[in-house]
């Protein structure tokens, strides 16, 4: 007999608001959200540059990291792509699919919900190929990239935590 998979639940993807930003702080103002990012929060005005960059990022490319909404419309997080930042490391002249939610929202089916939503955009917009570069030891996120499809790269060194990170690399295809 096999169990059949949970259902995910409804999401929606937005560009980033000026509000989202504030939003994003409070999200991610939790350390255990931020344990495998540095260990702290960030200031409210990195989220509003983020923000601001991802609404040129998805004017220029038709894709950003999307402010994710739950069901009854509330900022849960973000997914979505970006290239990928680094010129010395990592996977260079990438497009990196990225994740991260607020705390309470964790175990729910949102993130998994959220990128597959991601994908498809990625793909009308004709990226052919993503990458996730996940911490070693974030097991959750590892497992987000499995349930989508993706497969295990290569490793590096980030330079700044000198932690192992995972690539996995995933074909969007046409």
């Amino acid at each position: 007999m096999s169990i059949a998979p949970r259902a995910l639940p409804a999401v929606q993807l937005r560009v980033p608001t000026d509000e989202d930003a504030m939003a994003w702080h409070r999200a991610f103002a939790d350390p255990a959200v931020m344990e495998f990012l540095g260990g702290r929060p960030s200031e409210l005005s990195l989220y509003e540059e983020w923000t601001a960059r991802q609404r040129r990022l998805d004017a220029e490319r038709g894709f950003c990291l999307w402010t994710v909404l739950d069901a009854n419309g509330e900022v849960v997080g973000f997914t979505g792509a970006q290239p990928w930042p680094q010129t010395a490391y990592g996977p260079v002249g990438e497009i990196e699919i990225g994740w991260r939610l607020a705390r309470p929202a964790w175990g729910r089916g949102y993130v998994t919900a959220a990128a597959h939503l991601a994908l498809e955009r990625l793909r009308a917009a004709g990226v052919e190929r993503v990458v996730a570069t996940v911490d070693e030891l974030n097991e959750r996120s590892v497992a987000v990239a499995r349930r989508l499809g993706m497969e295990r790269a290569e490793s590096f060194t980030a330079p700044r935590s000198g932690q192992e990170v995972r690539c996995f690399r995933l074909e969007l295809g046409r």
